[in-house]
């Protein structure tokens, strides 16, 4: 049997764990593995594809980022191809990437992504190419999974973030609005911000009203707590718009974010209180994983290639506690997974203080 892997969408600390489990565990059945460099950018003559031995993955569970490196540009049946008048058109390139596939030898795939990439595999396996599968994104938004990889450490990395904010926040009697990651979910700010004892958390599923939020500082205020601490998700809307940071670059998904300053500005002219506001971004992305996100990729990296050894294409391994199954991509891809406005966690919130805004 010959494997390829690739690791597609934006990087999630925990992939090079699942990289190295599932070569490893191909290695011991035999196997011979091949990694294809930015998503599938690499069996499409926009990079290279290399053989992945015990020697190129050792060491690497512990690091961040994905030694395959990735793209969210790549994907082969909207593939932007650059017009001389420097325009962009999508054009198909499916049938050459399996083209190129069948040439190299690959007989599976194993594919780590989030819900753009896995629907990019689902499509593969329409057209007869035999894939597998493994859920990857720090927002933990794909559906059929307990959770993902990358999803504790970013929720981690965003818990430090407010722990550093009370401190500044409280010394000079100020209201603090950190903008987290999550796109149109509010699972990070949601971790994050009760973990990390925010006083209020903004979310896309529950629809909020800065009247309230500022309502919520001003009897904190009263109470002689001089400062709070608002944790954003970036995809949440104020006054009936989404926060964009411009323009993608040609095949990428819009870019979502900027909100945190314009609801500080919204609470400093109501509230007269000082007010500032910061964009975590990218650290949530980057660095070594978590313990729990290390573990559970080596699970999914194993679980992957037990998927390609049976047989079960057009699936993904998933967490269903306490065991990691096969379930079909065209379950996961039915909907988005969002945050429960009932799940225990928000109503514990409300109970200890904590504000939705709503």
């Amino acid at each position: 049997m010959r494997i390829a892997i690739s690791t597609g969408g934006g990087d999630a600390p925990g992939l090079n764990a699942v990289i190295r489990a599932a070569v490893m565990s191909a290695l011991d059945r035999g196997w011979h593995v091949l990694g294809i460099k930015r998503g599938y950018m690499g069996l499409l003559g926009e990079d290279e594809v290399i053989p992945l031995t015990a020697d190129s993955v050792r060491g690497i569970a512990h690091l961040g980022g994905t030694i395959l490196r990735t793209t969210n540009r790549g994907n082969p049946f909207q593939y932007p191809v650059r017009q001389p008048d420097g325009s962009y058109v999508d054009v198909d390139r499916s049938d050459e990437l399996i083209d190129n596939a069948r040439n190299l030898g690959i007989e599976a795939f194993i594919t780590i992504g989030g819900d753009g990439s896995l629907a990019i595999a689902q499509k593969l396996f329409e057209k007869g190419v035999r894939i597998v599968g493994v859920p990857k994104t720090i927002d933990n938004d794909v559906s059929g999974t307990i959770t993902t990889f990358g999803f504790d450490t970013a929720v981690t990395t965003a818990m430090e973030a407010i722990d550093k904010l009370h401190t500044t926040a409280s010394s000079h009697d100020r209201v603090l609005v950190l903008e987290v990651m999550g796109r149109d979910c509010g699972f990070i700010a949601l971790h994050s911000g009760v973990s990390g004892q925010a006083h209020a958390i903004l979310i896309p599923e529950i629809a909020w009203d800065i009247e309230n939020v500022c309502a919520h500082i001003m009897k904190r205020d009263g109470q002689g707590k001089k400062f709070a601490i608002v944790v954003v998700a970036e995809g949440v809307q104020f006054e009936g718009e989404q926060g964009s940071l411009g323009e993608s670059m040609p095949g990428q998904a819009k870019r979502v974010g900027g909100v945190a300053e314009q609801i500080a500005k919204a609470i400093q002219v109501r509230t007269g209180k000082e007010c500032r506001s910061l964009v975590l971004g990218h650290l949530q992305r980057g660095g070594m994983p978590t313990g729990y996100d290390r573990l559970l990729a080596t699970r999914f990296g194993g679980a992957a290639t037990e998927a390609v050894a049976n047989a079960k294409w057009g699936h993904m391994v998933a967490l269903q506690t306490p065991h990691i199954v096969p379930i079909p991509l065209t379950d996961v891809l039915m909907k988005l997974k969002r945050v429960d406005p009932t799940h225990d966690l928000v109503r514990t919130a409300r109970r200890i203080g904590i504000s939705f805004g709503d």
